[in-house]
């Protein structure tokens, strides 16, 4: 039988991959400190987008290098199967290897989806649970949020003449089946998911001439949506909890955040006044510092 590896092995400095239920899962650490992991979003989406350097400078970052995404393995029956409950189990046995006695688990969009569902369903070794740009739902009352959302930020730049592509990209969205589509349609889209991207357009550019992603269908094995209400359970929610918002976020914005707020008992909330979906980016000083006080006030 070989000997598990250490602590000091599990959170090197670097690239880590391991077997997960049979599959290859592999992750990113940088920093030092108290550990936090942090599940991308998309579904679909590479983890690099999400690095935190600023915090790597405070807390020790694992970054989840999602199943069907980059080096990590597939699912038999990929592209379907990507459900929460699965990421979940994923994320447990990825806390079992690093041997720690606790952890901290930032998720950001749809991984704000998974962080919740893994703090209400295993909470057993978080210390707390960061959900950055989530909400209570999916479904027909979350897309219909959503279009009212893009609607404003469509009237607010009507006279951009790259808005046609963004909205073209998202009306592509329902037609997605490769990891071309994906792609094309989350640098499509990217421009609503900042507060001003035109406003400095030659950083963001570049930030999304580097986005990779594959395509997950959201699907279960069964073909059956992954519909979430988690209204019902978040009252029971017994981990502390953070929530960050950006006011400009169109896909999980402020009315989201104030929800999660409001159903979780004791959480804490943080609205970034200049932000869209990329608060991590776009206003990395406040982000950081939420997150910080967030961890370190927890540890008192």
């Amino acid at each position: 039988m070989s000997t598990p590896p250490s602590i000091r092995e599990t959170l090197a400095p670097g690239t880590h991959t391991f077997d997960s239920d049979g599959i290859a899962q592999r992750y990113h650490v940088h920093g030092s400190g108290p550990v936090c992991l942090a599940h991308p979003g998309g579904p679909g989406i590479f983890w690099d987008y999400l690095r935190m350097p600023a915090l790597e400078e405070h807390l020790t970052m694992v970054y989840v290098e999602a199943l069907g995404t980059g080096e990590s393995g597939r699912l038999p029956t990929h592209p379907h199967g990507y459900i929460r409950e699965r990421y979940s189990r994923a994320l447990q046995r990825l806390i079992d290897h690093l041997g720690v006695p606790e952890v901290y688990l930032l998720g950001h969009s749809h991984g704000a989806f998974v962080a919740a569902y893994h703090a209400l369903h295993r909470p057993t070794g978080l210390a707390g649970v960061v959900l950055y740009e989530g909400a209570p739902v999916t479904g027909p009352e979350h897309g219909t949020e959503a279009t009212r959302r893009i609607q404003e930020f469509a009237a607010a730049h009507a006279d951009r003449p790259e808005l046609d592509e963004v909205l073209a990209a998202f009306a592509a969205m329902q037609d997605i089946s490769s990891d071309e589509q994906t792609l094309s349609v989350a640098r499509g889209i990217l421009p609503s998911y900042f507060a001003d991207y035109w406003g400095n357009e030659q950083r963001w550019a570049r930030f999304r001439a580097g986005l990779r992603a594959s395509y997950i269908s959201g699907l279960d094995a069964d073909l059956s949506p992954d519909l979430i209400d988690d209204r019902a359970d978040l009252p029971n929610l017994t981990v502390p909890a953070l929530v960050i918002v950006g006011r400009h976020d169109v896909i999980c914005g402020p009315r989201w955040g104030r929800e999660l707020h409001e159903l979780i008992p004791d959480s804490r909330l943080v609205v970034l006044e200049h932000s869209g979906h990329m608060g991590h980016l776009e206003e990395p000083q406040r982000f950081d510092s939420a997150v910080r006080e967030f961890v370190f006030a927890s540890k008192e």
